[in-house]
């Protein structure tokens, strides 16, 4: 299960840890599920995701510049993605390719990075003519031909 948006929401309001989902929090939910502000999220993001799996549980997708995947043991930062990123539906977008992810990948932790890099890489090609104006939806296009070039 991947939770998103007004999930991430109502989990702040009622706590719960479960190992079944994976969390996609931008810095303004992470500070929410943490209780603190947003500057402490951003001041160190590696103790934050660290924290939110802990507290949580599962794979935690720790969104923004340099994304950061952790699930407990391994972290693994995103070194794709750009500014253009920060539209509304991106992380819908993220949301349904980390989802078709966990249904065809077994571990949590590898359909989490692997839709997380697909997802930002896509974002990177979309952004070719530039990063201002970027939508969700310029991202459809290239979400396959990344999968398939990297299935060769």
């Amino acid at each position: 299960m991947v939770v998103d948006a007004d999930a991430l929401n109502l989990l702040a309001a009622s706590p719960r840890y479960a190992e079944n989902w994976v969390l996609t929090p931008h810095p303004g939910e992470a500070a929410k599920l943490l209780s603190v502000s947003t500057a402490k999220i951003e001041q160190d993001r590696f103790s934050a995701v660290k924290e939110l799996q802990k507290r949580y549980g599962g794979v935690v997708v720790l969104k923004g510049a340099g994304t950061i995947v952790y699930d407990g043991l391994d972290t693994f930062v995103i070194h794709a993605g750009n500014p253009g990123m920060a539209s509304g539906g991106m992380g819908d977008v993220l949301t349904g390719v980390i989802a078709s992810a966990l249904s065809q990948i077994r571990f949590p932790s590898k359909a989490a990075t692997f839709g997380t890099f697909i997802h930002s890489f896509a974002a990177d090609n979309a952004s070719q003519a530039g990063e201002r104006g970027l939508l969700a939806s310029d991202l459809l296009p290239w979400l396959g031909k990344n999968i398939k070039q990297m299935q060769c």
